[in-house]
């Protein structure tokens, strides 16, 4: 069986560092954010060549959060996609504000920069582009349109740490980046957790007010916060994978290498490469016409797949309240009946690689994809 991530092999890879940084957050007792926490807010900043690192319990609170300290809430607008995590169209929710979708570019899945304009009003706060599979989004266009009609630009970064757009590393590229740690993610926690990234000291000291019930020192509440906090075993877990994100981030790019080339004749839609972009695979997805059919017959030959998403958050029966309807955004709705991703991790072997493509290619023999 080829598995579609592979959590057990990377603990193992690295037991014992984890374990000892476990056992030393037990030894201290410092079990709510604490040292090991500040350390990875400083070193995670530090990696996305932002000067300050704020670490919360989920990636949904890093965007809550983010959009709290912009300023958002009741009456507002905030653009963004319907092709994405439902988080991060729930966080906007959360504000009391209102999500308004742009369509997708159906060839790098992330926000259709030529359609965001017609999208703004005398309600519109922010522009919040995910980068989504790994991928950045195109941000020189959209701080530009940002920028021309004083919007903040929050980036969804909880599928990309470690992409660059244009060499800048995402999250420090607009006002305020978010990431999430999910188990499955790129940097993944052995729980739930979150970043948020910003150069602004401002929003800083908001949002870290804001994860601790809005206290700025014990029992001094400035503010009505929320329990954001991130664990002290989760920061330091985070830590030893910091230090092997590069190489396993490498790792998945060589993956989708061979892919690329294993797929290039099959007739498959295989994911495009922008030229702005380095694209850290947080998955591999590939479209097909006959989706379902494939991800049925892969399992049976024990390749696990997955589909990300299945049906664009406008169509979502928890969101018809916003007024959208099928049809409203082609290309996010054709991505969702399309897309499947295939297995994707560091520790993927080239023959494992070698067995879904070959299978892929079987399956696909006579059959328009």
């Amino acid at each position: 069986m080829i598995p579609f991530l592979d959590l057990k092999t990377q603990y193992l890879n690295i037991k014992d560092e984890i374990d000892t940084a476990v056992l030393k957050v037990l030894e201290s007792t410092q079990f709510i954010l604490g040292s090991e926490v500040t350390a990875l807010e400083e070193e995670f900043a530090q990696y996305c060549d932002a000067d300050y690192g704020i670490a919360v319990n989920t990636g949904t609170s890093a965007l809550h959060l983010a959009l709290l300290a912009a300023g958002i809430g009741a009456g507002d607008q905030v653009i963004t996609v319907p092709f994405t995590f439902v988080a991060t169209v729930a966080a906007i929710c959360y504000t009391g504000a209102t999500p308004v979708f742009v369509d997708i570019d159906p060839v790098s899945y992330t926000i259709d920069v030529t359609q965001i304009e017609k999208a703004i009003t005398d309600r519109t706060k922010a522009i919040l582009p995910v980068h989504l599979y790994g991928q950045p989004a195109n941000m020189e266009p959209i701080l530009e349109i940002a920028r021309r009609y004083g919007l903040t630009v929050i980036e969804d970064a909880a599928q990309a740490h470690g992409a660059e757009y244009k060499g800048q590393r995402v999250g420090s590229i607009g006002d305020i980046g978010c990431f999430s740690f999910y188990p499955g993610k790129n940097l993944g926690a052995y729980g739930e957790g979150g970043m948020i990234v910003t150069n602004n000291p401002e929003y800083t000291r908001t949002m870290r007010m804001l994860r601790d019930w809005g206290q700025e020192r014990k029992y001094h509440h400035v503010l009505k916060g929320y329990n954001y906090r991130m664990d002290g075993i989760q920061g330091a877990i985070l830590r030893v994978k910091l230090r092997y994100l590069e190489a396993w981030t490498e790792g998945r790019i060589a993956n989708a290498k061979q892919y690329d080339e294993l797929l290039a004749d099959s007739g498959l839609v295989t994911p495009t490469l922008m030229p702005y972009s380095r694209h850290v695979y947080h998955v591999y997805v590939v479209r097909s016409l006959q989706r379902d059919e494939l991800q049925q017959k892969l399992n049976e030959q024990g390749i696990q797949t997955g589909i990300h998403y299945p049906i664009p958050v406008h169509l979502l029966e928890a969101y018809q309240d916003l007024g959208y309807q099928a049809g409203d955004f082609p290309h996010a709705e054709k991505a969702a009946s399309e897309v499947l991703s295939l297995p994707m991790y560091a520790e993927l072997s080239p023959a494992q690689i070698n067995t879904v493509a070959q299978t892929l290619q079987s399956l696909l023999q006579g059959v328009t994809v």
